[in-house]
């Protein structure tokens, strides 16, 4: 970097912005947002580090396509509205973007002064101008075009569901999202814990894109209450399919039906959208026993272990078959785990769970493992090591593995192409299927990922939506 331009900016590039947090003591009680948020001082300060590259690396590593150099210059200037503004032309849900998207692995890992001085904070930064906006009531509703008299249906609002309905409505195109449950937002809502990403916020999220015109019905599971073809027949000119994966994975290890072993899913959801941190104010409690074992090394496993924590466990295992460098959670998240107390036992995998004569889970044999060549995903694959098997004191099993695709709507519609493991065949360009008009994306197609990419996806399938419905005579 020139001496010309460090001192235009006044700020030196390796001067990466903190984000204030609340201490791991007080936070491990109260299911309160863990980041606190910028600054505007500091949000000012870490937007000056940015070069304005003529080539910017950065929108390559972003999958919903936002003008990185041009938002963050604005906020150098102080124009925080506008900086949210510029980020909605391509991207409706910023301030979740901003909480739960792997930047480290996308646009920050892109940023050209990240391997000297650290990447710019372009999430944080998202983040900040989002809630900037909100908090200040200045909410701009994005100019959309004159109607096309064109109608779509998107099943499931997800983040490739809403992704998709955003940008479609901006085209002009009538847009009605249809959800199983009975809040907007999949697995933002069900699936991603209070403290990592408020309901509020997603709440404002899917508020702004009904204000630009989107239709949300709840309590609509299509497959059940209507079919592919029927949409079609109410005179929909395409479905968009964003239902997400699921269904839970278990080990089918023995063992595995006794009381207190829950799948991820339906422990977080029970304590995200049905509010069982707050029972009995709630009428759904949810077992957390003094001795709690999470089964898996990824974000979900990292959210199940810390909920845990906050619900009154005593001692919280994490229980991963690989090693800490394979693990795909996010580096924050298991820093802010291991913070709050979360015990770590790596190259470990179980292999029976023990019940007493209620038929309760009690403990859990285990066996260590070591790593081997690598397998189809790269990492190395976990060995058993012979005769080094031993028992974990547990009452509390939560298994976060993975998931299954959600198997309703391709059960309903024989004609709907899919692969070995359930999930919808679509073109990871377009999303198109197997049926003219029916797109699908995210982790219905891909398998359980990322927020982002499923919004990455969401993205290429509107486009590819509205340009089939145009040309439709």
């Amino acid at each position: 970097m020139s001496e010309e331009l460090r001192e235009r900016k006044k700020v030196p590039p390796f001067d990466r912005q903190a984000m204030p947090q609340q201490e791991p003591e007080q936070r491990v009680k109260n299911f309160r947002e863990v980041p606190i948020g910028y600054t505007e001082e500091q949000a000012r300060r870490e937007a000056l580090r940015c070069l304005d590259c003529k080539k910017p690396l950065c929108i390559s590593g972003c999958p919903v396509e936002i003008d990185i150099p041009a938002f963050i210059r604005l906020i150098s200037e102080g124009k925080y509205i506008e900086a949210a503004w510029k980020i909605k032309e391509t991207n409706s849900l910023p301030a979740i973007c901003g909480r739960v998207c792997p930047q480290e692995e996308q646009c920050e890992l892109k940023c050209v002064i990240r391997k000297k001085y650290g990447a710019v904070a372009i999430g944080r930064l998202e983040r900040f101008v989002a809630d900037y906006e909100r908090s200040h009531g200045t909410i701009k509703i994005p100019q959309k075009t004159a109607p096309t008299g064109k109608k779509i249906a998107v099943v499931g609002s997800g983040p490739a569901g809403l992704t998709v309905a955003g940008d479609l409505v901006k085209r002009g195109h009538k847009v009605v999202i249809f959800e199983a449950l009975h809040a907007a937002g999949g697995v933002l809502v069900y699936g991603i814990p209070e403290f990592r990403l408020p309901k509020e916020i997603v709440k404002a999220e899917v508020n702004f894109l009904e204000q630009m015109g989107v239709e949300v019905r709840t309590n609509c599971v299509i497959g059940l209450i209507d079919t592919l073809p029927e949409l079609f027949e109410q005179g929909f000119d395409a479905i968009f399919i964003g239902t997400g994966a699921g269904a839970p994975w278990f080990m089918n290890i023995p063992g595995e039906n006794l009381n207190g072993i829950y799948s991820a899913n339906e422990f977080l959801t029970r304590s995200n959208l049905m509010k069982a941190y707050l029972f009995p104010q709630y009428d759904t409690p949810v077992f957390v026993g003094k001795r709690t074992a999470v089964i898996g090394g990824g974000n979900t496993a990292m959210d199940a272990a810390r909920t845990s924590l906050r619900l009154g466990a005593e001692k919280v295992f994490i229980v991963y078959r690989r090693s800490r460098t394979e693990m795909p959670a996010r580096i924050e998240e298991v820093e802010h785990g291991a913070e709050e107390g979360l015990i770590f036992h790596f190259l470990t995998a179980p292999v029976r769970y023990l019940g007493d004569e209620e038929g309760r889970v009690v403990g859990m044999e285990c066996i260590q493992m070591e790593l081997g060549e690598p397998d189809s995903s790269g990492r190395r694959r976990p060995v058993p090591k012979q005769g080094s098997e031993f028992v974990m004191d547990v009452d509390t099993v939560i298994v976060a593995i993975g998931n299954g695709a959600n198997p309703l709507i391709q059960r309903t519609t024989p004609d709907l192409v899919t692969n070995k493991w359930g999930n919808i065949s679509a073109d990871p360009e377009t999303g198109k299927t197997s049926i003219e008009g029916v797109y699908a994306g995210g982790d219905i197609v891909t398998g359980g990922a990322t927020v982002i990419l499923a919004m990455g996806a969401g993205k290429k399938a509107a486009r590819a939506i509205h340009d089939y419905v145009m040309s439709k005579k």
